[in-house]
């Protein structure tokens, strides 16, 4: 069977930051080519400045109209941005913002109308991107608005390590008072069935972390394990969900228990990010779980610091794109598989032919 060449749409994200330098490098080997067809939504004349500005003299993009001109085993790039946009490398402005939100605005319509496959969205900045229009705190709220997705998961992805979040971008302050045991089990449930669909894992193990400290100590510093967290796991369990625990998240992560388990839940975003990080800071992925269409990104921020230096990793965007090729092609093969179940068949017990 013919190897499907993914389409794969690419936001610039903040044009101040590195996404430009990350993207490039990453399509600078051409063995990605074999698998995809990369179309950037973003603006030639910034990618020309930030090549200039990063010595990069051995790439170039093709300029095309529309995601239906691109041309196979070539970078492209779609211009979706103000001729006079200004670039300010390192530095966080209104103008960036606005170029953040134009090249994810055009690269959505495009998957929405199957002009592109899957959709990897370089960093943007969290404030200069708010406007009437963008009003989230990040990517994930936004895409799952965009395509009625109520329930969704922020799962991070590394060779080693799968973590989704619960309660994601909010307050370390409302963290306590946001977690119920309906939220909890509708992120048990996506992150169930992604491990199954996307990741084609069979009866995956999920290991659900405690919010409190010693898991509460049985309600001695804290009973949202046994008020929400335990029911949510009790009736995961009864659906045929394996997830596990409350385990205490020092504990689970200091004796390597994670090794153990498919997929880690986690309460709130440091509690799970920052063990991840610290085991995968450059090559893990963002994947956003209970979509209609696969989106990732690369697991770091716009590093304004690292900015025009030629400095940044390309490994977590590479390794973004690879996850969005695999993640399509997963779900197109269950697709497959599950539309045209085995048919019975009737069995001739009188020995004839």
């Amino acid at each position: 069977m013919k190897q499907h060449i993914v389409k794969v749409g690419i936001t610039h994200g903040d044009i101040n930051g590195i996404g430009y330098e990350v993207i490039m490098k990453a399509l600078l080997d051409n063995r990605i080519m074999e698998n995809c067809t990369p179309i950037v939504y973003g603006s030639p004349k910034v990618a020309a400045y930030h090549r200039k500005a990063l010595n990069i003299n051995n790439f170039s993009f093709n300029h095309i109209n529309a995601a239906e001109e691109a041309v196979p085993k070539r970078p492209n790039i779609i211009n979706c941005i103000d001729e006079n946009i200004r670039v300010e490398l390192g530095k966080s402005t209104k103008m960036a913002g606005e170029a953040s939100y134009m090249a994810l605005e055009a690269a959505v319509k495009d998957i929405k109308e199957g002009k592109i496959d899957v959709l990897i969205t370089a960093p943007i900045n969290k404030e200069n991107i708010q406007s009437n229009v963008f009003h989230f705190p990040g990517h994930t709220q936004y895409l799952a608005e965009e395509f009625k997705a109520e329930d969704h998961l922020m799962l991070m992805v590394s060779n080693d390590l799968k973590v989704g979040i619960v309660t994601e971008h909010i307050p370390l302050s409302k963290v306590a008072s946001t977690i119920t045991t309906d939220m909890i089990l509708s992120k048990l449930r996506v992150l169930n069935r992604t491990l199954m669909e996307d990741f084609t894992l069979h009866k995956p193990r999920i290991a659900v972390l405690a919010l409190n400290p010693h898991a509460g100590d049985h309600g001695l510093i804290g009973d949202e394990e046994e008020r929400e967290i335990i029911p949510a796991i009790k009736t995961a369990n009864e659906e045929g969900i394996i997830a596990m625990g409350p385990y205490p998240a020092d504990g689970f992560f200091g004796s390597a228990d994670y090794k153990k388990f498919d997929a880690i839940l986690a309460m709130y975003h440091d509690q799970g990010l920052t063990p991840f990080k610290l085991a995968s800071f450059e090559s893990g992925v963002n994947f956003t779980a209970g979509l209609p269409i696969v989106r990732t990104s690369p697991g770091h921020g716009t590093a304004y610091s690292l900015a025009g230096e030629g400095n940044a990793s390309e490994d977590s965007f590479r390794n973004a794109m690879y996850l969005a090729i695999d993640l399509f092609l997963n779900r197109e093969q269950y697709k497959e598989f599950s539309k045209d179940p085995l048919q019975s068949q009737e069995i001739d017990r009188t020995g004839g032919e």
